[in-house]
């Protein structure tokens, strides 16, 4: 694995490994799996609504409501969820692994207002495999925190074409994003930031 800009707490942050063009390149294709897949609004297993959208490509897309969190086979409207794209592929490549492809990738959306809680990525059956992180459009503020709740915690902000690998000691961390920078990139149209986070679930 190419080395990475810095660590912070285990986790390896790749600082712009995607250029302009790339990011451009990558939203086009990721506006096909939207098309195919359209973004929904997840609530947690109490009914709270979160503050982000999401759909997912792969395998498997990750889901929130009432029956808990959990990967599906389908998109909640019944369609199948297409094809990682290939420029995400490309990154899982060259940072993880080319044998082994993610079996999900899921796609948040964040509004001005939105942001994520700590928390852990536990719903795989193989912790073995890293989680990646692809960062595209407006800054977040990304909080990494321990393996268990509470404690010390650490926080970076992540630019469009930011790349993370949470993998060996870090799979477990719990991290957030604190809140976006509105503006901060003119990316997306409408503003905003999308986060894809690409995991090997079976």
């Amino acid at each position: 694995m190419p080395e990475p800009t810095l660590i912070l707490r285990d986790v390896a942050i790749f600082k712009g490994w995607l250029d302009h063009d790339m990011q451009s390149a990558m939203v086009t294709e990721l506006r096909d799996v939207v098309a195919e897949a359209p973004l929904f609004q997840p609530v947690t297993p109490s009914g709270r609504a979160m503050t982000v959208r999401m759909t997912s490509a792969g395998r498997y897309g990750w889901i929130s409501d009432r029956g808990g969190y959990r990967y599906a086979p389908s998109h909640p409207a019944g369609m199948a969820w297409p094809p990682i794209p290939e420029s995400v592929l490309a990154i899982w490549r060259a940072l993880v692994s080319d044998v082994r492809m993610p079996d999900c990738c899921l796609i948040n959306h964040y509004t001005a207002g939105a942001r994520m809680g700590l928390h852990q990525d536990r719903d795989e059956a193989d912790f073995s495999w890293p989680v990646l992180s692809v960062s595209l459009g407006d800054d977040a503020l990304f909080r990494i925190g321990n393996t268990t709740r509470g404690g010390k915690t650490d926080s970076i902000w992540l630019n469009s074409g930011d790349v993370v690998v949470m993998g060996g000691a870090a799979r477990l961390v719990y991290h957030g994003v604190d809140r976006i920078r509105p503006g901060s990139s003119t990316l997306l149209r409408g503003g905003g930031r999308i986060n894809l986070t690409c995991r090997v679930v079976d």
